[in-house]
């Protein structure tokens, strides 16, 4: 295959996939896919205002492997605890506890590898960032002062920068 027929065909691979990510289609083209399986869940019962579907199968930088999904229904969403809620949202309003999270999903999980890098504060700074995540459930403490995103959290987390992003 000559170089211009491999360029086009790598054009038409980027715009089928960037295509796939604006709209939530797969890149066989059967559109809407997971959501017609969550109308079918929610069509035997009695719930008109339907619900919301998130799902993901992840492989960090570490090799560690998480598939993950959830099914909120719309009224429960609505009905939840604001202040819960919105403790949840503000853990993750910081530019340096995202980058905390960031790392600790790539393999820095100890706060003195954290304390490496540059722009995220003092050794104090940083544990004021480690137990507001971990207050919040974004981060839990397992033995030696390690750090990691709970397995249930991962793809949630995922989701959340994916919808903040611009």
């Amino acid at each position: 295959m000559d170089l211009e027929q491999r360029v086009a065909d790598l054009e038409r691979r980027l715009a089928a996939l960037e295509g796939a990510e604006r709209t939530g289609s797969r890149i066989d083209g059967s559109d809407f896919w997971a959501l017609d399986g969550l109308k079918e869940q929610l069509s035997g019962a009695e719930i008109a205002d339907g619900g919301v579907l998130y799902t993901g199968s992840v492989r960090l930088p570490t090799g560690e492997e998480y598939a993950w999904q959830m099914t909120a229904l719309t009224e429960d969403l609505l009905d939840c605890d604001g202040t819960a809620v919105a403790e949840s949202f503000a853990a993750l309003g910081h530019p340096v506890r995202l980058r905390l999270l960031r790392e600790v999903l790539g393999g820095r999980r100890t706060a003195a590898e954290l304390a490496e890098l540059d722009g995220v504060g003092t050794t104090g700074q940083i544990y004021h960032h480690l137990r507001q995540l971990t207050g919040t459930g974004w981060l839990h403490t397992t033995g030696r002062g390690r750090h990691e995103v709970p397995p249930g959290r991962v793809v949630p987390l995922l989701v959340a920068l994916a919808t903040a992003r611009p």
